[in-house]
C-alpha cells in the first residue's frame, strides 16, 4: 500500500490537496495541475480502498461529493511526510 501511494505522484498530489482543505472533485482537479479526471477518479478510489480517505455524498440537488481523511489517513500523513523529507534530503 505504501509503495502504491508514495510511488505515485498523483496520489501524493491528491493527498496534499485534501490535507490543505480541498475536498470536492472539481477543486481537486484544479489543485492538482495536469491531472485528468480519469486519473483523479482512479486515485480517489485507490485511496478510499486503502482506507486513507472517505467519500462523503450529500443528498442534495445537485448532488455534492466531498473527500476527507479517515482516522487512519490522519495517522498515515506523517509517514508520507517523513518519506518525502527523506527523499528531499537524498536529492542533490
Amino acid at each position: 500500500m505504501l509503495e502504491s501511494i508514495v510511488g505515485c505522484k498523483w496520489s501524493m498530489s491528491v493527498l496534499d490537496a485534501i490535507v490543505s482543505g480541498v475536498r470536492r472533485p472539481g477543486e481537486l482537479t484544479r489543485a492538482c495541475e495536469g491531472i485528468s479526471t480519469k486519473v483523479l477518479n482512479e486515485r480517489l478510489k485507490k485511496l478510499s480502498r486503502f482506507g486513507v480517505i472517505d467519500r462523503v455524498a450529500y443528498a442534495e440537488v445537485p448532488p455534492r461529493v466531498e473527500y476527507e481523511l479517515t482516522e487512519f489517513g490522519k495517522k498515515f500523513i506523517p509517514l508520507v511526510e517523513s518519506v518525502r523529507k527523506l527523499q528531499q534530503e537524498m536529492d542533490p
